[in-house]
């Protein structure tokens, strides 16, 4: 493997860095307990969670969950209890003692980081935290889990509720996307059409749908990208995926709509191949340009 393929790299990074944070210590920061354990209590955080929640943000099987999170029981920094609201779930919260834990594993890595930034110049000082941070969003990119759920989901509807807040913010004269009827809600369902999904770090960041026009036709909708992810890909990635699904449907054809103050949805569109068209939703009062492109066909 030549040494400056881009796994080489990405290897190399990890060896550095995990050495360096005192990842690879047995007690991490000097806490007496392991980076997972340190993990779990950071991500319980003051507002508690909820195991499954838990589960999805750090992406562990339910054994070895279980496993830290009895240890942290053990020493007496959180407490597992039912959830009142639904007995089915385990709600994880600090005790008095795991709030004081978590404050020094706080102070601990903030004193660790300002070590690691101190023999830098300023000017390094930013290119480390410039580099850091677009790596950061990039892993996050890359490991994103993108699927298919149905449009109702709890999490896609927290996906819309915040892509509706967005348009309601940017569009001159607000957005009010009416009732969801039934519909509404099975036209984003196969074999009518489909919703997709991203999520990362159990969140939802992404998500839109496609649906049936006429036999040959399907209309992508309901396409959001969370701000704080644009510019990783994660936009012409789910763009992709829901031109799969409308070839997979039997579509050869693929529309959509959009607001002309969604600039980068406009640039975004034009460098994947749409060219615009004529308005075929003219009773849409919030779309301004209309977009098409031919779709080659799924087998």
């Amino acid at each position: 493997m030549s040494r400056s393929s881009p796994t080489a790299v990405v290897r190399r990074f990890n060896r550095s860095y995990t050495q360096r944070v005192g990842a690879l210590q047995e007690s991490f920061l000097g806490t007496g307990r392991s980076l997972g354990a340190s993990r779990v209590l950071f991500e319980v955080g003051e507002s508690g969670t909820t195991l499954r929640d838990l589960r999805a943000r750090l992406g562990l099987d339910s054994g070895y969950l279980s496993r830290l999170v009895a240890g942290v029981e053990d020493e007496g920094l959180v407490t597992v209890v039912p959830d009142p609201e639904d007995r089915r779930r385990r709600l994880v919260r600090l005790t008095r003692k795991g709030r004081v834990a978590l404050r020094r594993l706080d102070d601990r890595s903030e004193t660790l980081a300002s070590a690691l930034l101190a023999p830098l110049s300023p000017r390094q000082q930013q290119r480390l935290v410039e580099a850091l941070d677009t790596a950061d969003l990039l892993v996050r990119a890359a490991t994103v889990t993108l699927g298919e759920v149905p449009p109702d989901h709890p999490q896609a509807q927290d996906a819309l509720a915040r892509y509706y807040a967005e348009l309601d913010a940017r569009f001159p004269g607000g957005f009010d996307p009416g009732p969801t009827t039934r519909d509404d809600l099975d036209a984003l369902t196969a074999p009518r059409g489909a919703f997709l999904l991203a999520v990362s770090d159990g969140a939802p960041v992404a998500c839109g749908g496609v649906r049936r026009l006429d036999a040959d036709t399907l209309e992508i909708k309901r396409m959001w990208v969370d701000g704080s992810w644009r510019g990783a890909g994660l936009g012409t990635r789910l763009l992709r995926r829901l031109e799969d699904e409308a070839a997979r449907l039997g579509g050869t054809r693929i529309v959509l709509d959009t607001h002309r103050s969604l600039a980068e949805a406009l640039a975004m569109y034009a460098r994947a191949g749409y060219r615009e068209t004529e308005g075929y939703d003219v009773g849409n009062s919030y779309a301004q340009a209309w977009f098409e492109k031919p779709l080659a066909a799924k087998h």
